[in-house]
């Protein structure tokens, strides 16, 4: 299993995001924002955490722009996996490959601490790993992390079990507590707290080790 982590300037999980993929058993290449494909053979795009270029307009928006993002839409739209964490998960949805926004925080701070979710659905090759309803605690770190959507998109991501992780206690004002939301076809992933950095007991838990280690088997057993 090949896994692509793209570095845009302001990144700073990427590594974080290689190393966990490694740990999980996929091969992993790195790509800058400025190249225009995806090497051959890529099961899996991960946009890491950060503040590409520094959040300035929307978070998310100019990283949505580079030249790399059309290969990564390609890559989603022929049925490739993605996943988008933190910051990753804003520029998936100014990319549109995931719906809704990312807002500032309800509290208008910036959040760095561990939080605890519930797994709302085992139902995505992300997921499987997990029992429906587990605790899981990962660390988030963002001030733009409220989740906003209007009330179609909600009902339709509710209706289609397309919530990932809702939040036990509500840290930014997200709507429904949701922390992470998959696509329609289940492939791409985008959420707020970071499993990268929850993969070894020695960060404080490895509940996060769960999540690459299930989609590294889903794509071994492809």
């Amino acid at each position: 299993m090949k896994a692509a982590v793209v570095t845009f300037p302001g990144s700073n999980c990427d590594r974080d995001l290689a190393v966990a993929f490694e740990k999980a058993g996929a091969e992993v290449v790195r790509i800058w924002h400025k190249d225009s494909e995806l090497p051959a053979g890529v099961d899996v795009v991960g946009v890491p955490g950060g503040f590409s270029f520094g959040d300035y307009l929307r978070c998310g928006a100019i990283a949505a722009q580079s030249p790399i993002a059309p290969a990564v839409k390609a890559h989603a739209d022929r049925g490739g996996y993605v996943i988008g964490i933190c910051n990753g998960f804003q520029v998936l949805t100014e990319m549109h490959l995931l719906p809704g926004a990312l807002m500032r925080n309800a509290g208008l701070k910036f959040i760095c601490k561990p939080v605890e979710m519930t797994v709302a659905t085992t139902d995505s090759a992300f997921t499987a790993g997990y029992s429906a309803g587990q605790k899981v605690s990962f660390p988030v770190a963002h001030h733009d992390g409220n989740y906003t959507a209007d009330v179609e998109t909600l009902a339709r991501l509710k209706g289609e079990d397309r919530v990932a992780f809702r939040y036990t206690a509500n840290p930014n004002g997200s709507m429904e507590d949701i922390a992470g939301i998959l696509s329609a076809n289940r492939r791409v992933l985008g959420m707020m707290p970071h499993p990268e950095r929850a993969v070894e007991a020695a960060q404080g838990g490895a509940d996060g080790a769960t999540l690459f280690a299930a989609l590294v088997g889903k794509m071994a057993l492809a």
